[in-house]
């Protein structure tokens, strides 16, 4: 019979270069509402669930239902554990065109 082993990401995040290519990955694909699932399996992987639970001011078990599939995060939740793990949360233009938009939407208000 043959053996087979459960697949966990967390095998694969073993350096600072595949945790980045991993949550950077997240954000290609433009569909964000598996983010909180990268959070969590990127704080598995760095073993530091717990002091991402600290700093959310979420207990453990919380945290991980909030960052499972079926968890709803409060944005300040994913921010939290974000930076406890090394990141900042921040919005970039993604195009001149939107920063123009932008600036008219300003001006007509």
């Amino acid at each position: 019979m043959l053996k087979t082993k459960k697949f966990d990401v967390v095998d694969y995040l073993k350096t600072e270069e595949e945790i980045e290519a991993y949550l950077n990955a997240y954000f290609e694909d433009g569909d964000y509402k598996y983010l909180p699932l990268a959070l969590a399996d990127i704080a598995r992987a760095r073993k530091a669930m717990t002091s991402a639970a600290k700093a959310a001011g979420v207990s453990r078990t919380n945290l991980y239902q909030s960052l499972s599939e079926d968890g709803h995060p409060a944005f300040e939740t994913i921010a939290k554990v974000a930076q406890s793990l090394g990141y900042r949360l921040s919005l970039v233009p993604v195009s001149k065109l939107a920063v123009k938009n932008s600036k008219k939407a300003r001006m007509s208000v």
